[in-house]
């Protein structure tokens, strides 16, 4: 405990892809798609933007919220999956656009699941050095990975970016912990290859491209068990219970997951967070995006115990706790 959140910020491409739009590209309409997915519309990324790009906006604006400037950071942790260069990271290029001269950075891949990964690992750093301040970022430009073919995937997701400045604070709860969980063994039900080998040895002749794969009702049923584990298990490691907690921030994956988990959680709408309709899901971006609306909503009070849980590709899900 003594690790808090000092700030987010986040930030959204300009441009909006509706569901009328996609219905010119694939055998779909706006009434198929809300019904089954909760989502209306989603930002995507135009000319010149990036992972990167959504990042940098995202982090200046949680550096604004917390006050704090880009040469204090020490470590900057970008959860992606959808960076447009593999070498260097995008952590190095927010590193670079930020000015953060002080920070070592480097990025992290948990999917959906990949800012709870990379909270808990600056958790890790500001606990082992008090006098640190760690800048995690969640980032997706999931319309660079998707087939514009195919209807299952191509309505679900979204652009954009998250990020929190954690630092400590004596004597203050903060983050209290997560529990973090993979299963590799279902790995072909959610995945996205990289690119084409040019070693002809180990070239996969079956390659489909850099492109998300996803095996829906599958990764449904596995999903809602996993997370509602997850979150019992958390809560169980502290001592707590669900109705201690004031705000529930799942990851916005469809509206059928975060209504079969709320359902089976037992938990009133009125306590849960969800933004889908207008983002669709961003992935690693998915849960600071909605951090940072509800604080700035006012939905997240002082003192108010926060539960959030993710599901993505790995498979990777978990759960974390924070006492605002």
């Amino acid at each position: 405990m003594g690790t808090v959140i000092l700030g987010t910020g986040s930030y959204l491409p300009q441009k909006i892809v509706t569901n009328d739009d996609l219905a010119r590209l694939v055998d779909t309409s706006d009434e198929w798609i809300r019904t089954r997915t909760g989502i209306s519309a989603r930002h995507v990324c135009g000319q010149d933007e990036q992972a990167c790009n959504l990042a940098t906006t995202a982090a200046r604006r949680a550096l604004d919220a917390a006050g704090v400037a880009a040469e204090e950071i020490g470590v900057i942790i970008v959860a992606t999956m959808t960076s447009h260069t593999l070498m260097p990271s995008t952590a190095c290029l927010v590193q670079k656009d930020l000015g953060a001269a002080n920070a070592f950075a480097y990025d992290i891949n948990a999917a959906c699941s990949g800012f709870l990964f990379a909270l808990d690992l600056g958790d890790k750093y500001v606990q082992a050095d008090h006098a640190l301040k760690v800048l995690v970022i969640g980032t997706e430009n999931m319309s660079s990975r998707l087939d514009w073919s195919d209807r299952n995937t191509c309505i679900l997701f979204g652009d954009g970016a998250g990020a929190a400045v954690i630092g400590y604070r004596e004597g203050m709860p903060g983050y209290l912990g997560s529990k973090l969980l993979s299963d590799g063994r279902l790995w072909d039900l959610l995945y996205m290859y990289a690119p084409k080998s040019s070693n002809p040895d180990i070239d996969n002749q079956g390659h489909p491209g850099t492109c998300i794969v996803m095996e829906g009702r599958e990764v449904f049923k596995y999903a809602v068990k996993a997370m509602e584990e997850a979150v019992h298990g958390v809560l169980a490691m502290k001592g707590l219970t669900l109705d201690a907690v004031k705000l529930f921030i799942p990851h916005q994956a469809n509206s059928r997951i975060l209504n079969k988990l709320a359902e089976r959680l037992q938990l009133p709408a009125e306590k849960v967070f969800v933004n889908i309709s207008e983002y669709g899901n961003t992935s690693a971006a998915s849960i600071p995006i909605a951090l940072d609306e509800a604080v700035r909503s006012g939905r997240i009070l002082r003192d108010d115990l926060i539960l959030i849980c993710s599901f993505g590709g790995g498979f990777t899900w978990g759960a974390t706790l924070i006492k605002w």
